[in-house]
C-alpha cells in the first residue's frame, strides 16, 4: 500500500498522574531535556517523511496552539501543522471523530505521551495492512502490568486483555497506529479507541499488528517522566549509514537524473529498510557533476530524490537526509565550475550531515562503489567500505553484525 503523508497526534489528555507538573502546562509541552516532548514526536514524524500533522488537543489547547505558532517548528521541520481542539473530553475515538473532515484516506495516529523508537513505516508492509482498519505497533515488555496486553496470531490481533492479573511479560500496544479513514463509521462522539473500538475490530478480524523491538517510554507517570529526561535525548544519538547513490543504490548508466532512467540495484531497498529497522540514520551523499557539465539542473536532482523517498516509503523504508555536490573543476556552467569541499573524495557532504544530525560517529560508516567514497569516509573520521560483488544488502548485514 502507499505510505500515508499524514500523521495525527493525540495530545488532549489531562495528565493527572503527573500531578503539579501539568497544572499549568499540558503534558505534551513538558520539557524533556531542552525541548517539549511534542517536539521529539514532530521531529520523528518529519524524519519518516510525513508532511501534514493534525494535533488533537483539549486540555490547555491554547498553549499548544501558541507553541506551534510561536516556535516556528512547522516550517523548521517542513511540516504543515493544524491544531484541532475539542471543547470537552471526548475520548481518543471521539477526538478522532471530531477531526473527521481533515482525515485522509490512510494516516498514522500517535499517542502524544509515549515514544516508540522503531521504524514506523514498517507498518505499511505488514501482511493484511492494506485491508485492515488499523495496524498496531506492538512492543514486548518484561513487565506489562501497567498496560493492556495484546494477543495475536501471526499479524492478526485476536483480542485484548485490559490489565493483566499480575506483573509479568506481555505484548503491549505502543501507541503507534496505521489507520484507514473507514474507522470513522465505527466511532461515536465519546468513545475510547483502546477500550471500546479496538476490541470490537479485533473480534471482526479488522486489526493487524507488527511487533518491533525498539526502545519505548511513556511519560505519563513521574518516574518515567524523570527517566525520559536523559534517555530520550540520548536515544537521538545513533549510528549513521552514509550511502553513495549511482552504482551503490541504482544502476550507474552515466549521469542518471531522470526517473525513467533510475533502476534500483538488487537488495538496495531491502538494505535501507534493514538500516531503518536497526535504528541507523540513513543518508545519501552523491557527486552530481552533470549539473556542472550542463546536462541537467539541481531541480532535476532534487525531484529524483523526492521520487526515491516516496518509492522507499511505500516499501517501509526511508532516507533521513540527502546531500549532493553539483560542482566540478572542469564544469562548462560557470556557476558550478570550481573545486568544492563537498565533492568526494573531500568529506564536506558527510561533515555537513554530522553538523546537522546527532550522529554517533563510532557506529557510523560509508558505503560506495568507488575508492573516492572510502577516501571521503576516512577524511570524515568514519569507516569506509567499497561495495563488493556480494551487493549492498550483504555488506550492510555484515557491518551491522560487527557493531
Amino acid at each position: 500500500m502507499r505510505a500515508p503523508d499524514q500523521c495525527v497526534i493525540l495530545i488532549g489528555g489531562l495528565g493527572t498522574r503527573l500531578g503539579d507538573l501539568t497544572a499549568d502546562v499540558p503534558k505534551p509541552l513538558l520539557l524533556v531535556g531542552d525541548r517539549p516532548f511534542l517536539a521529539y514526536l514532530l521531529a520523528e514524524a518529519a524524519r519518516f517523511g510525513f508532511k501534514r500533522i493534525l494535533l488533537l488537543a483539549g486540555y490547555q489547547a491554547d498553549k499548544v496552539s501558541a507553541y506551534i505558532a510561536e516556535s516556528g517548528i512547522g516550517p523548521a521541520l517542513n511540516l504543515q501543522i493544524k491544531v484541532v481542539i475539542e471543547d470537552k473530553p471526548a475520548g481518543t475515538g471521539g477526538a478522532l471523530l471530531l477531526a473527521h473532515e481533515w482525515l485522509e484516506e490512510h494516516f498514522y495516529l500517535l499517542n502524544g505521551d509515549s515514544w516508540f523508537d522503531f521504524n514506523w513505516l514498517s507498518l505499511v508492509t505488514v501482511a493484511g495492512a492494506a485491508s485492515a482498519l488499523v495496524t498496531l505497533g506492538l512492543r514486548h515488555l518484561d513487565d506489562a502490568f501497567r498496560y493492556g496486553v495484546v494477543k495475536t496470531d501471526g499479524s492478526q490481533v485476536k483480542y485484548f486483555l485490559e490489565r493483566p492479573d499480575e506483573p509479568g511479560p506481555g505484548m503491549v500496544n505502543s501507541g503507534v497506529y496505521l489507520i484507514s479513514r473507514e474507522i470513522l463509521s465505527h466511532l461515536s462522539p465519546n468513545c475510547s479507541l483502546e477500550r471500546d473500538i479496538f476490541p470490537r475490530l479485533a473480534e471482526a478480524g479488522r486489526l493487524r499488528a507488527h511487533v518491533a523491538s525498539g526502545r519505548f517510554i511513556d511519560i505519563g507517570i513521574p518516574s518515567d517522566f524523570e527517566m525520559a529526561q536523559t534517555c530520550i535525548p540520548a536515544w537521538r544519538s545513533r549510528g549513521a549509514a552514509f550511502l553513495d547513490r549511482d552504482g551503490t543504490l541504482n544502476e550507474d548508466t552515466g549521469y542518471v537524473h531522470r526517473i525513467s532512467d533510475f533502476h534500483w540495484l538488487p537488495g538496495a531497498v531491502e538494505a535501507i529498510c534493514q538500516l531503518n529497522d536497526e535504528g541507523f540514520y540513513v543518508f545519501i551523499v552523491t557527486n552530481q557533476a552533470g549539473v556542472a557539465r550542463g546536462m541537467y539542473g539541481e531541480g532535476e536532482v532534487q525531484a529524483l530524490h523526492i521520487w526515491m523517498q516516496e518509492e522507499l516509503r511505500n516499501h517501509g523504508a526511508h532516507v533521513d537526509d540527502f546531500r549532493y555536490c553539483p560542482y566540478h573543476p572542469e564544469g562548462v556552467v560557470e556557476a558550478y565550475r570550481r573545486v568544492d569541499a563537498w565533492r568526494k573524495p573531500a568529506p564536506g557532504m558527510l561533515l555537513s550531515l554530522m553538523e546537522h544530525w546527532p550522529i554517533d560517529v563510532a557506529r557510523s560508516f560509508m558505503i560506495g562503489d568507488k575508492d573516492l567514497d572510502v577516501e571521503a569516509a576516512q577524511a570524515a573520521g568514519i569507516h569506509g567500505v567499497k561495495i563488493g560483488a556480494s551487493g549492498l544488502l550483504r555488506e550492510i548485514r555484515a557491518l551491522i553484525d560487527q557493531m
